[in-house]
């Protein structure tokens, strides 16, 4: 039988309270050399080997801490050096219950346990001892020095990697989120993996007036009523209602089964997470997986969201899932921390187009440990995912973001005017609506609402798409009536807005 004992307390492990002259003289010297190599060949080869289970529990220590832990420090007769994690209980070991002092003690050391803090020091000991260990190997062989060589620039490599794999989720989720949201109002009935847009562009019909062309078809049309009178109205309000209540619902659904961590734009975890808190599954496969299929979903039912928190979230999980494939940053929770500095900034880069600014917000904003080469490797990460996403051209104008600027026209001081009086009334709008969410959360967590999240997405939902259909303006998605208003209006460009 395997129970849990914490080696930090010497109470709950008698073993650890044997005397220190007794350990030292169990111990050889070369075992110690073995010791602070720190791989898991030869600490199991000193586990196997020698029988004294105090040497095993300093084996152990070693191995997990990166440096001599209480009964080590105690065998070498170093007096003055005290152990960090004496009072962390984040790592577990499993010790035998019927443990017989002469027979081999199995120690299986495990990683941090859900919802604890890391140990920065310990975990930076650690990644110091290993470069101790390589750059010691490296003189052996060419083998070890090629070794060296990769591990030295593992960091790059990952942060490359998830560059790439960013770009192109981003471009996915892009697209995607365009073509459902367009399912609400009709389809392209010879090609429906086409937008509307796209489709219109297919068939070269792109001049064409109120947003309408012949080849993209509305619900009553494919039925065959093609007036406009209020039969077509009702069917397209009812396609566009029942199209948001489905796109909504599965993704409510699909974030309940499968994974609960999905569930939120995923900022607020994301920092604390990076400020060395350790949520298990938070960054994982099924939540990479999840989010970006309700990411798509949610964005494309009309609701009042974006993609942008999201999407941080998304390269995170990114990050964490491709830093495993290093272990010099997946067996290292501070050094995993880095490539998810690098993650958070490819995000913001990749919703924004904005890769100098997905780096400000990665180091102001969400990152606790920050080093300067984990600036370059930021910078790095979001450009290569910026320009991925400009190479898939998901909008179709060969630009990274849907939202841009271009004015050559001179503004007058006169324009200063209204420009206040627009920056007084968004703040206050802004405030009116921070504290409207926060009364809004605080009902949800007292009443039953809060209970039934499906329910809740399906009733939001269904308002939403009562009030946003008669209306022309708010009927269209979010970043499509943004990217009209952002357009200069020239007699070349037609759209319902003018």
């Amino acid at each position: 039988m395997i129970v849990k004992n914490r080696l930090p307390s010497r109470k709950s492990h008698p073993i650890v309270t044997q005397s220190p002259p007794r350990i030292a003289s169990t111990i050889p010297p070369f075992f110690l050399v073995l010791l602070m190599s720190e791989t898991d060949l030869l600490l199991n080869e000193g586990v196997k080997k020698y029988s004294t289970p105090s040497s095993r529990i300093m084996a152990a220590e070693i191995q997990e801490n990166g440096s001599f832990g209480s009964s080590a420090t105690r065998a070498l007769g170093m007096k003055n050096m005290r152990r960090d994690d004496a009072a962390d209980t984040s790592v577990s070991y499993d010790v035998p219950a019927n443990l017989d002092c002469e027979e081999p003690l199995p120690i299986v050391l495990s990683q941090y346990e859900d919802f604890h803090t890391i140990d920065w020091q310990r975990d930076l000991a650690r990644d110091r001892l290993r470069h101790k260990f390589i750059k010691k190997k490296n003189r052996e062989s060419i083998g070890s020095f090629l070794t060296g060589l990769v591990d030295a620039g593992s960091g790059w490599i990952c942060v490359l990697f998830v560059g790439l794999t960013a770009g192109v989720v981003a471009g996915l989720v892009d697209i995607s989120t365009r073509w459902m949201s367009d399912l609400k109002e009709g389809v392209c009935p010879d090609a429906f993996w086409f937008d509307r847009e796209h489709c219109c562009w297919s068939a070269n019909d792109t001049l064409f007036y109120g947003d309408k062309c012949n080849a993209w078809h509305t619900w009553p049309e494919l039925f065959g009523h093609y007036s406009e009178d209020g039969f077509a109205y009702f069917v397209e309000y009812w396609f566009y209602t029942w199209w948001a209540l489905g796109l909504a619902g599965l993704a409510a659904i699909f974030v309940r089964i499968f994974a609960p961590y999905a569930c939120g734009s995923g900022i607020p975890e994301i920092k604390c997470m990076l400020s060395g808190f350790v949520i298990h599954g938070y960054l994982g496969k099924w939540t990479l997986i999840i989010k970006t299929i309700g990411l798509v979903l949610a964005a494309a039912s009309g609701l009042s969201l974006g993609k942008e928190g999201p999407m941080v979230h998304l390269t995170c999980c990114i990050g964490n899932i491709l830093s495993y494939l290093f272990p010099k940053y997946g067996k290292n929770e501070a050094k995993k921390r880095e490539i998810l500095s690098a993650s958070a900034a490819a995000g913001v880069s990749v919703a924004f187009g904005a890769p100098i600014g997905g780096v400000l917000f990665s180091l102001e904003e969400a990152s606790y440990y920050f080093p300067l080469k984990t600036l370059w490797r930021s910078f790095f990460c979001a450009l290569i995912a910026g320009l991925i996403l400009k190479f898939i051209n998901p909008f179709g104008t060969d630009q990274t973001s849907l939202f841009a600027v271009d004015y050559p026209m001179r503004w007058s001081y006169i324009e200063l005017i209204p420009f206040i009086f627009l920056g007084i009334l968004g703040g206050v709008i802004g405030t009116i609506f921070i504290k409207c969410n926060i009364c809004w959360c605080r009902y949800r967590k007292t009443s039953s609402l809060g209970h039934y999240p499906i329910a809740e997405v399906l009733i939001i939902t269904f308002i939403t798409a009562l009030l946003s259909f008669p209306n022309e303006y708010t009927r269209k998605s979010s970043s499509s009536l943004i990217s009209q208003l952002f357009n200069r209006c020239g007699p070349e460009e037609m759209s319902e807005l003018w």
